[in-house]
């Protein structure tokens, strides 16, 4: 014998009788009973929906991300930071050349705009003035205007060693560039230790 047994939901808002136009009422869930011989019986209940499955399969894979991070964050803070030994073994020569010209060039620059400023602010106090004075009366009334100290004279001295600094300073770095590649191909060069920030 089997017997079937349908009990209808409820909806949770009931309908409008007066102007029809309520909510439409779900579905209802059907259980069924299903009775074979004397004593066997078999129900059957609705399924869990699939969306719970996916949000707790969503929230697991979160929970293991997190927990990997952590794990990595950990062990970076067991293991400290990173080190590398690296050599240098060679210098280019021509970029060394550049470098140490421009170098040399703002230094120049540098150099001519102080003294220009500093001499300015030395004869505004009148101190090239007492020199020139005392020159004058150490050398002779004739000869004042061979000793006297000029804006021409000091601006013109510092251009010369400025230009001179600059050709000096930029064959010297290039010399040293060639000297160390021939050092770094006889002893292997210089060890540098390159580690992370703490």
């Amino acid at each position: 014998m089997i017997a079937t047994v349908s009990a209808p939901v409820h909806p949770s808002a009931p309908t409008s009788a007066s102007s029809g136009t309520g909510p439409v009422p779900s579905a209802p869930v059907i259980a069924r009973a299903t009775v074979a011989g004397a004593g066997s019986t078999t129900l059957t209940r609705p399924t869990a929906p699939a969306s719970s499955t996916s949000t707790a399969v969503g929230a697991a894979r979160v929970s293991d991300a997190v927990r990997t991070a952590r794990a990595t964050v950990a062990g970076a803070a067991v293991r400290g930071p990173r080190r590398a030994r690296l050599h240098l073994k060679r210098i280019d020569p021509w970029s060394v050349m550049k470098f140490s010209f421009a170098v040399s060039l703002v230094l120049f620059v540098v150099a001519i705009v102080a003294t220009s400023v500093l001499y300015l602010a030395l004869d505004a106090m009148g101190v090239f003035t007492s020199i020139n004075k005392a020159l004058g009366d150490m050398v002779g009334e004739g000869s004042t205007d061979a000793f006297k100290i000029t804006a021409k004279g000091v601006i013109g001295t510092s251009v010369l060693l400025g230009a001179v600094n600059m050709v000096l300073f930029t064959a010297l770095a290039t010399l040293a560039a060639f000297v160390y590649n021939v050092c770094a191909d006889l002893v292997g060069g210089v060890e540098l230790t390159l580690s992370e920030k703490d």
